[in-house]
């Protein structure tokens, strides 16, 4: 099955997305930031983001229902209790659509941007097409001007079979090191795609750019690897499994799915993400990166080596921890976890429990 019209629409939601986030970025106010009630952070672009998104699907996608998953709803939002939030937002998102002809000049009020954020309140499942977008993931990074993604995903029948991802702050060029994390702006800004069968490309967020399509590192040395990994507090297992492997580098720590995007050109052989306490993980944090990375000859995988499954709703079904890499260096990774002989025990208990919780609630 074909899914260029999805793709092209996936594509044109998430470059318009990029565009108002970097145009908060441009003059971010204070009171474009607040803390949610569960205290991680949000701000006007999150929803101004993921308003964008679902309306443009809804415009391109005429003949299609839209289900979207998607983190944000406007619960949070009128719990500010500012209509000058809002209606920043609304000018937001007004302004981006906007700047596209196809859409200049289209009607837009408050109501219409509240009720496209809570399109996203779809809760997925194995049955049918749901679009799963995280609309600014790594809001720490976006707050302090450093790397930050728009991620796409379209799950049909349970299975991602497509990817979209902004990198704003992502250089053009690929890099093997440290400079990920530097360029001039001009040099600054990447969409990844991917779809079933297809291959992953990327390609300048700048209008009329020409894609190119990427593959994953032919490192087949775990000595020579790079690994990537979240900003946290340090997870000792992956500094195990990374010595374990011959890893002598310290691992490039980056905000967000952009990891999963800079692993899919090469600039890195591994991202481990584990946690130090059993926690769900949210599917819209690694739908769009693990397509982005598996159709660049990549493996997401979890502890166990099992695929991901992202048809168990909002949150994924997985084994204790997420392993990224390339075919070559799956197996040895694996073999380091398995044979790590600190594993807490009572971990595989909790996580044991938390699946089966999970599936009572669905």
């Amino acid at each position: 099955m074909s899914y260029d019209d999805m793709l092209a629409a996936a594509k044109k939601a998430v470059s318009l997305a990029a565009r108002l986030s970097n145009e908060v970025r441009k003059s971010l106010l204070v009171s474009d930031v607040w803390n949610k009630s569960d205290e991680s952070p949000v701000t006007v672009a999150d929803y101004g983001s993921q308003a964008v998104v679902s309306l443009v699907l809804e415009r391109e996608l005429k003949n299609e229902p839209v289900s979207l998953v998607a983190e944000e709803d406007s619960g949070e939002l009128r719990k500010v209790a500012a209509e000058t939030v809002l209606a920043r937002i609304t000018d937001l998102v007004k302004d981006t659509l906007d700047s596209d002809e196809s859409y200049a000049d289209s009607p837009l009020s408050s109501d219409d941007v509240l009720n496209a954020i809570d399109r996203g309140k779809s809760e997925g499942g194995p049955k049918g097409r749901h679009w799963i977008l995280d609309p600014i993931g790594g809001t720490r990074g976006f707050i302090r001007g450093e790397q930050y993604a728009i991620g796409l995903a379209l799950l049909v029948e349970g299975k991602v079979v497509l990817g979209v991802m902004a990198c704003p702050k992502l250089p053009l060029a690929s890099t093997a090191d440290s400079n990920i994390l530097k360029s001039s702006p001009e040099k600054m800004g990447c969409l990844f795609y991917g779809a079933v069968g297809t291959g992953t490309y990327v390609q300048s967020l700048s209008v009329g750019s020409i894609p190119e399509k990427v593959e994953v590192s032919s490192i087949d040395d775990p000595a020579k690897a790079s690994f990537f990994e979240s900003y946290h507090t340090p997870v000792p297992i992956h500094n195990t499994i990374a010595k374990k492997l011959g890893i002598m580098d310290s691992p490039i720590k980056i905000n967000s799915q952009t990891k999963y995007a800079a692993l899919s050109r090469g600039d890195g052989e591994v991202y481990l993400r584990f946690t130090r306490k059993a926690r769900p993980e949210s599917i819209w944090n690694h739908a769009a990166g693990s397509i982005i990375v598996s159709e660049a000859g990549g493996k997401v995988t979890d502890a166990a080596g099992e695929p991901l499954d992202f048809s168990k709703g909002k949150y994924l079904d997985y084994k204790r921890g997420i392993v990224v890499t390339t075919q070559k260096l799956l197996p040895r990774l694996l073999k380091a976890w398995r044979d790590n002989e600190n594993l807490d025990v009572g971990v595989d208990c909790y996580w044991a429990n938390f699946n089966s919780t999970i599936a009572k609630d669905k």
